[in-house]
This record gives C-alpha cells, structure tokens and sequence, in this order.
C-alpha cells in the first residue's frame, strides 16, 4: 500500500471527476492521502472533503504566494482548522522566491516564520515549499526548529539535503524523481536516511515519467515509488511499506483511528 503525501484536489483540473479519481484510489493500492491547503478557501476545502474520505486527511496554510493574507485573523483561522480531528499538518508555506510577482522576500519570511511557530504550539508538522530560496529556508528552519518538518518535493543539492537530515527532515520525493534530466536528485535520494523518506504526487502537477504532460493524480505515486526504490537498491514491496510507514509516523494516523 501507499501514501501520499501530498497533493491538492482542491484544484479546479479535478472538477469533472474529482470523486470518480478519489474513489478509485484504494484499488490502486493507495491507502492514504493527504490534501493541501494553501490558502484560507484551499484549507477549509482540504478539511470538507477528508471528511468524505475515510483515507483522506487535510493540512491546512499559506502558500508563499499568498504570504501578503498573513495576518492575525488568518493564523487563528488557520488554528481553528487545526482542531478538526483529520488535519495533520500546517502548510504548504515556506518560500518562493521564483516569480516576480510573488509577495517581497520578507512578507514571505515572515509568514512562513509564523506558521512555524504556529505548528510547534500545536505540535504539528510543517510542510515546507522552497523554489529557488533555499538559503533563506535553511536559515529559517535553523532559527525556528520546528519541531517536525517535510520537505516537500525536494529540489536541493546533495550538501544541503544533508544539512536537512542532520535536522531531522523529512525529505519528500515527486515525479521529479524519475524525470531524465534528474540526476542530482537521485544523488539526493541516495544519502537520505530510509526512516526519513518520503513519496508524493503534488497532484495535479510534476506527473511522472511515463504520464508527463498528462494531469497528475495519486494513482501515478507508483512510478516514483518503483523509481526510488530503484536507486537505492529496494524493492518496490520494500519502499511502499517504508515510505507508508514514515507518513503515518509523521502525520501520526493510527490505523484505527477514524
């Protein structure tokens, strides 16, 4: 069985048949999921529809792209949320420092130190985003110390994905993992440490080799699957149950527990 870590339903790319997708997970051997917020509507959507899924659970924040919404009003929002029995996270916030029309470098910051700390004072993890800003989310994840943190579809060098570990990141692998042109990212895969794996779909987005170009869903998390397995030397069985195990400890779902 697998998990996904991530991936955002929410989208409109699923609205002609979100539900027939999202049925039809368990027979493709997914046994859970968990949908995205990344602003205040994405987030009280992320809650709604886990309640409908008994496999599907909710994280609830502020993409850096909506980092300039942050205020008082948002976060205790956003700690409201985090009262709901299926959320399992604060984010995806962390920065994006790729489009120019993104809120400044320390409107950014700012929001993504506050829901930081909003996840420590909930103990829950946080699930970070980092596009070419990896300096500055490094220095933030060392003054912070949050107390759990993800790293959400990794896009960093060998040297700085050890500093991560040596944090005690989770480090999270998409579709990215089995493009051509990936190299440096199964260097990645290589030094992290199996109890700190993790796979996901960011779906709708980064499908997969061989479903680039096509809309992604969690169904294609095998591709990654088999392809991180393939690096370092696990079976497909193997990596499944090893990267399942690790989002459940992470999340902390219990089976049993909804």
């Amino acid at each position: 069985m697998l998990f996904d870590t991530h991936a955002h339903y929410d989208d409109k790319k699923f609205d002609p048949d979100r539900d027939e997708v999202l049925q039809s997970l368990k027979a493709h051997e997914i046994e859970y999921a968990v949908n995205i917020g990344t602003n205040i509507p994405s987030s009280e959507y992320s809650v709604s529809i886990a309640e409908k899924y008994d496999f599907l659970y909710a994280s609830v924040g502020i993409h850096p792209e909506c980092a300039d919404t942050v205020n008082d009003e948002t976060i205790n929002r956003l700690r409201e949320l985090c009262k709901h029995e299926k959320v399992v996270a604060i984010g995806e916030t962390g920065l994006d420092y790729y489009w120019e029309n993104n809120p400044s470098r320390e409107i950014q910051k700012e929001a993504f130190k506050r829901q930081i700390e909003l996840a420590k004072e909930l103990k829950l993890p946080v699930i970070v985003h980092n596009r070419e800003s990896t300096e500055d989310m490094v220095n933030i994840l060392k003054e912070t110390r949050p107390e759990k943190t993800i790293i959400h579809c990794v896009s960093v060098s060998v040297e700085i994905a050890k500093i991560l570990v040596d944090m005690d990141c989770y480090i999270s692998f998409a579709g990215t993992l089995t493009f051509k042109n990936a190299p440096k990212l199964r260097e990645v895969a290589k030094i992290v440490p199996i109890n700190r794996l993790l796979i996901e779909t960011d779906s709708p987005y980064l499908s997969p080799e061989p479903k680039r170009g096509s809309r992604n869903d969690s169904r294609n998390i095998m591709y990654t699957a088999e392809k991180l397995g393939e690096i370092i030397g696990l079976s497909y069985k193997e990596i499944a149950s090893i990267t399942t195990e690790n989002a459940k400890r992470i999340y902390n779902i219990n089976k049993g527990d909804f």
